[in-house]
C-alpha cells in the first residue's frame, strides 16, 4: 500500500485528492486582471508621457533661441552704429581685444566687410572691431559648448549673422567671391563638376535606348533644371549622372571634376533627393533632419555645429513651426504633402552635400511653396553647391530662378543645354519664338511633344530639334539620325537595329534577360568596393549603431499602443490554450505544448516582421547615402530582444496558471524564450525577402506545417524523420516534454526517499513513461541540445536575415 505524501494547499487554490497538481487558476484570473489592468494605463499614456517631454524639450529650446536672437540683435546693432561713428564698416567678429590692424577706409563697401560675427553670450562690454578670427577659432569654441542652451544660442546666433550677410549681398550672383561663400568661417565644400560626353543609356536584353548622345556638363554654384515631355528620359538622366542605373549598358564617358571616376566614389558627398517621399512618419520633422545630420556629417564636426546644420536647414526650408509634429504615414495623419516633400529635401541638405540632385522636389507644391524651396537651393548654390533638379511646367518666375536649362526630347536626346538667359535666343535662331504670354517651358514642353507645331516661319520639325542642337554644337550625330526623319514613334525610347518582330517566347526570354542582368548589376554593385574619393569621414558602424538604437528606442515608444495589443493577445492566447488543453500524464502535455507552440508562433512572427517591412523604403534610401547596413539591422534585432525577454512572460501569466504543467516555470519560460528568439529571427529573413503580403502568408502557414510535422510518427521510408530533425516546433516540443519527465523523474525521486514502496511505483512509472518517450524518439539528456539547437537555429535565420538585407535590395 502506497501512503501518500500530504502538502498544504496555496492560499486561494483547490487541492484535489485525485489531482496530481493543485488548482491554481485564481491565481492566473488575478494575474491576468493586474496585467490587463497594467496594460490599459500603458495603452492610453504612453502618447501623453510623450508629448510631455516633447514639450519640455521645445520650450527649453524656444528660451535660448529667443534670447540668442536678442543678443545677436542688439550686437548687430551695437556694430553698426559703432562702424558709422568710425566709419570703418562691419567687421568679421567681435571680440574684447583692442584693435591691432590699421583701420580701412570709410570708402569699404558694407557688402564686402560684412562678415560673420561671434556671439559671446557672456559679454556685456563694450566690443571693438577686429578682423582676422578664423573658422578654426570658431571651431574650437563651438566644441566647447555642453549645454542644450548654450548649443541652441550658438546656432540662432549664427543663423542671425547669415540673415544680416544675405540682406547685405542681396541681388548678388554667385561668382566665386560672394561673402557668404568665400568667408573662412563657413567650412568649405568639395566642389563636384560633372561634364559627360555622348552619355548613351542602352536597356540589356532589349536593345532599347533610353538615352542618346548626350553631352554637356553641370556646374558647381548654379541650379540647373532638366525638362522634357513624359518619357523623355529626366529620372534616368539622373540616375545615370549619380551611379544608379541598373541593367542598362552605359557607353559615353562621365567625368567627375575631369577625371574619369565612379560616381559612387563620391557618394558621401552627394545628396539625391527621390521623386517620392521618403521619410519616417512615426519621426517628428525635425528628428528626422537631426538623423540623417548626425550619420553623415563628417563625424569630427561638433555636435553645436550639427545643430547649426539643421537649423539652418528648419529655416531655410520654412519648417519651423511643424518641427515637432510627426511625420505621419498612411494610417495617421501628419503634416501636409507639400511640407512632407520640403521634409523629403532637407534630408539631403543637412548632410551639406557638393552635389545634389533632385527628382521632381516641386510636384505637389503649390506656386509659394515652390518659390521657397528654390529660394532654399539657390542658397545651397551660393556656397558652391553644384544642383541638379527636374521640374515639371514651373512658373515664369520660378524658371527664370534656374541658371542652366537641359531640354531633353522624347528618346532621351537633348534638345538644349545651357544658360536659362539664352534658350529664347537659341529657339528664336531656328524660327521658333514664344508667344506673348505663354510660358517659355510649357511652350517648348509642348513642341517637344507634339502639341503645338512650330512656327509657319520655322522649317524645322520637332523631330529634327536633337538633331539641330548637335550640329549647333557641332556634336557627332549617330548614323540612324542623319537623315534627319526621325518619325514620331521613333521618339520614344528607340530600338537599335529597327524593330523586332520576336515571337511571343522571344519577347519571353528577353524579358527574362532583361531581369537577370538587372539582379546581376545590383548584386555586382552592392559588394563592391571602390576608393572612397569624397574627403568626408563619417561615423563608423559602432557610433551609426548608437545613433539607430536611439532612433529604433524612440519609435518603439510610440509604437507603445501596437506592443501593448500584442501583450495583449498573448494573454487571450494563454488563457484559450490553458483552459482547453490539459495536461496529463500519459503524453505530458503534448497536446497542449502543440497548440501553444503554434499560437506562440505565430503572434512572435507577426510582431517581428513588422521591425522590417515598415520602414524597407527608408532604408534602401539610407543604404545608397552610405549608412551602414549592419548597424541598422543589429539595432532593431537589440531593440527586439526586448520582446523576446516579456513575452514569454506574458504568455505563462495565465497558460501556467490555468494549465499547471509538471515543469517548472523557469523551465517552460526558458523554452519560449528560445523558441521566440528563433521564429523572430526567421520572420526577420522572410519579411526582408518578401513583400508584406507575402511574408505574412508563410508566417501563418510555416508554424502549422512545421508543428503538424513534428507531431508525426517516425515511418521509415518517408522524409517525415529528415523533416522532423530539421523543424524548430519538433525541437520546442521535445524540450516541453522533456522538461515535464524529468519533472516526474525528480518527484518520485524524492518520494522514493520517504517510503520504499514507493521504488516499485516508480518502476512502473519508468517502463511506461519511458516507452512513451522512447517512441517519440526522445531522449532525457537532450533537452539542454534542444535548447542549443533552437538558439543556433535563431542565431542562423538572422545571418541569413542579414545577407538578404545586404545582397537582395528590391526597388
Amino acid at each position: 500500500m502506497l501512503f501518500p505524501i500530504k502538502r498544504e494547499c496555496f492560499e486561494f487554490a483547490k487541492c484535489d485528492k485525485e489531482a496530481v497538481n493543485q488548482n491554481i487558476t485564481a491565481y492566473g484570473i488575478m494575474t491576468c486582471v493586474g496585467l490587463t489592468l497594467l496594460l490599459f494605463i500603458f495603452y492610453n499614456c504612453t502618447d501623453q508621457v510623450i508629448t510631455t517631454r516633447e514639450k519640455r524639450k521645445a520650450k527649453s529650446r524656444e528660451a535660448a533661441a529667443q534670447s540668442a536672437k536678442e543678443l545677436a540683435q542688439e550686437r548687430w546693432r551695437s556694430a553698426k552704429e559703432t562702424a558709422k561713428k568710425k566709419a570703418v564698416g562691419l567687421s568679421r567678429t567681435f571680440s574684447r581685444k583692442k584693435p591691432t590692424t590699421p583701420e580701412p577706409s570709410s570708402a569699404t563697401s558694407s557688402k564686402d566687410m560684412m562678415h560673420d560675427i561671434e556671439e559671446d553670450p557672456e559679454g556685456h562690454d563694450t566690443y571693438s572691431v577686429d578682423i582676422g578670427e578664423k573658422a578654426e577659432e570658431k571651431e574650437v569654441k563651438a566644441k566647447k559648448l555642453h549645454t542644450q542652451s548654450e548649443i541652441f544660442q550658438y546656432a540662432y546666433g549664427q543663423l542671425e549673422k547669415e540673415k544680416a550677410l544675405e540682406q547685405e549681398s542681396a541681388g548678388l550672383a554667385y561668382s566665386g567671391v560672394v561673402s557668404m561663400a568665400t568667408d573662412p568661417s563657413y567650412r568649405s565644400r568639395p566642389k563636384v563638376e560633372v561634364s559627360f560626353e555622348n552619355l548613351t543609356l542602352t536597356l540589356k536584353g532589349k536593345n532599347k535606348h533610353l538615352l542618346r548622345s548626350v553631352s554637356g556638363k553641370i556646374s558647381p554654384g548654379r541650379v540647373s533644371a532638366v525638362m522634357g515631355p513624359s518619357g523623355a528620359g529626366k529620372t534616368t538622366f539622373l540616375s545615370a549622372l549619380t551611379g544608379k542605373a541598373r541593367g542598362c549598358t552605359v557607353n559615353g564617358s562621365i567625368l567627375i571634376n575631369g577625371k574619369c571616376e565612379p560616381m559612387n566614389s563620391y557618394k558621401r558627398i552627394i545628396g539625391f533627393v527621390p521623386q517620392d517621399d521618403i521619410v519616417h512618419g512615426d519621426l517628428t520633422v525635425e528628428e528626422n533632419l537631426w538623423f540623417s545630420a548626425r550619420c553623415r556629417l563628417p563625424a569630427k564636426l561638433s555636435r553645436a555645429e550639427k545643430v547649426l546644420v539643421v537649423e539652418r536647414a528648419i529655416e531655410s526650408l520654412g519648417l519651423q513651426h511643424i518641427r515637432d509634429s510627426l511625420v505621419g504615414t498612411v494610417e495617421k495623419r501628419g503634416i501636409s504633402g507639400g511640407q512632407r516633400k520640403r521634409v523629403n529635401v532637407g534630408l539631403e541638405m543637412v548632410m551639406e552635400p557638393s552635389l545634389l540632385i533632385l527628382d521632381e522636389p516641386t510636384s505637389g507644391l503649390d506656386s509659394s511653396s515652390s518659390n521657397l524651396l528654390l529660394k532654399a537651393l539657390r542658397r545651397e548654390a551660393h556656397e558652391g553647391v553644384n544642383v541638379c533638379m527636374v521640374v515639371h511646367q514651373p512658373s515664369y518666375s520660378l524658371f527664370r530662378m534656374f541658371d542652366d536649362l537641359i531640354l531633353l526630347a522624347k528618346g532621351g536626346l537633348v534638345a538644349y543645354l545651357g544658360p536659362v538667359t539664352k534658350v529664347e535666343e537659341y529657339f528664336s535662331g531656328l524660327g521658333i519664338h514664344v508667344p506673348e504670354r505663354v510660358n517659355p517651358p510649357d511652350h517648348y514642353i509642348d513642341i517637344l511633344e507634339g502639341i503645338t507645331k512650330t512656327n509657319t516661319t520655322s522649317s524645322v520639325s520637332y523631330t529634327e530639334l536633337p538633331v539641330k542642337w548637335m550640329i549647333h554644337n557641332g556634336y557627332p550625330i549617330p548614323p540612324d539620325m542623319r537623315d534627319s526623319d526621325l518619325g514620331p514613334d521613333e521618339g520614344s525610347t528607340s530600338t537599335i537595329g529597327g524593330h523586332d518582330n520576336h515571337s511571343f517566347f522571344g519577347e519571353l526570354w528577353q524579358e527574362f534577360k532583361h531581369i537577370v542582368h538587372r539582379k546581376n548589376d545590383n548584386f555586382a554593385s552592392y559588394f563592391a568596393r571602390r576608393k572612397d574619393l569624397s574627403g568626408r569621414v563619417t561615423p563608423g558602424v559602432l557610433l551609426q549603431y548608437r545613433f539607430f538604437l536611439g532612433r529604433v528606442a524612440k519609435q518603439r515608444v510610440r509604437e507603445a499602443r501596437l506592443q501593448a495589443v500584442d501583450l495583449l493577445l498573448l494573454l487571450i492566447a494563454g488563457i484559450s490554450l490553458g483552459t482547453l488543453a490539459k495536461v496529463s500524464d500519459e503524453n505530458f502535455g503534448a497536446v497542449g505544448y502543440t497548440y501553444t507552440i503554434i499560437a506562440y508562433s505565430l503572434l512572435g512572427k507577426i510582431a517581428a516582421m513588422r521591425s522590417f517591412t515598415s520602414d524597407k523604403l527608408q532604408f534602401w534610401r539610407e543604404r545608397a547615402s552610405g549608412m551602414s547596413c549592419f548597424a541598422y539591422f543589429f539595432s532593431k534585432d537589440t531593440i527586439d530582444q526586448f520582446n523576446t525577454v516579456i513575452k514569454p512572460a506574458v504568455y505563462l501569466c495565465t497558460f501556467y496558471y490555468f494549465n499547471p504543467p509538471r515543469s517548472s516555470l523557469l523551465d517552460n519560460y526558458v523554452i519560449l524564450l528560445c523558441l521566440l528568439y528563433c521564429v523572430s529571427g526567421f520572420a526577420y529573413a522572410l519579411a526582408i525577402y518578401l513583400d508584406a503580403g507575402a511574408a505574412q502568408l508563410w508566417s501563418v502557414l510555416l508554424p502549422v506545417v512545421l508543428t503538424l510535422i513534428s507531431t508525426q510518427n517516425d515511418e521509415k521510408g518517408t522524409i517525415i524523420p529528415f523533416l522532423k530533425k530539421l523543424s524548430y516546433p519538433s525541437w520546442a516540443l521535445e524540450a516541453f516534454v522533456l522538461a515535464n519527465a524529468e519533472r516526474f523523474d525528480i518527484y518520485f525521486n524524492h518520494l522514493s526517499l520517504l517510503h520504499f514502496a514507493l521504488q516499485r511505483y516508480r518502476a512502473v512509472w519508468v517502463l511506461t513513461r519511458c516507452a512513451a518517450i522512447a517512441k517519440r524518439g526522445y531522449d532525457l539528456r537532450d533537452w539542454n541540445f534542444c535548447l542549443m539547437r533552437l538558439l543556433l537555429a535563431g542565431v542562423f535565420f538572422r545571418g541569413l536575415a542579414l545577407f538578404l538585407l545586404v545582397a537582395f535590395q528590391k526597388k
